[in-house]
């Protein structure tokens, strides 16, 4: 079957909602694991180049997650702002309530929800799965440079296949 062919095809799922939301949260305990590795006073200093400190990264994270699951649970698009951190433990904490946020909000996402276009934050527009995985790819783009900052650190990142 060719790649257009395929592309018809809409009646097979490859991948459930509960499914999709396990692979979800093994990536967020995963950088949360990355957090925790980071000593305390380098998550929110550390950086290389022009990139920002690792715990500005995992704000970004958490002003992306949640309230784009948010958006498609309710339809109203509102960006979160998160004061800058000033502890490990303020991220941490801060990244427990987000987890359990998603868990709640995405019980909510109506099942055929996932195949309808929105425009997330009133200006990504795409389908509503493709959105869920922008959200996820930036969490594993932006979990990769925190791997580099603690290898630079001389810290050995934990690995990137155990999401348990």
């Amino acid at each position: 079957m060719s790649i257009a062919a395929t592309a018809n095809v809409s009646s097979s799922q490859v991948l459930s909602a509960a499914a999709m939301l396990d692979h979800w949260q093994g990536h967020r305990r995963l950088t949360r694991r990355v957090i925790e590795a980071f000593p305390e006073d380098q998550l929110l200093n550390f950086s290389l180049g022009t990139m920002r400190p690792f715990g500005a990264m995992a704000m970004e994270l958490l002003t992306i997650g949640v309230p784009m699951v948010r958006g498609i649970v309710t339809t109203e698009w509102h960006r979160l702002e998160q004061p800058a951190p000033s502890s490990k433990g303020e991220v941490l904490r801060l990244w427990d309530e987000d987890t359990a946020a998603l868990d709640h909000l995405w019980r909510q996402i109506p099942p055929e929800r996932f195949q309808e276009t929105m425009s997330a934050f009133n200006q990504y527009p795409g389908k509503v799965y493709d959105l869920l995985m922008y959200a996820i790819d930036n969490e594993i783009h932006h979990r990769g440079q925190g791997y580099v900052y603690l290898r630079a650190l001389g810290i050995e990142p934990p690995a990137f296949y155990e999401r348990e």
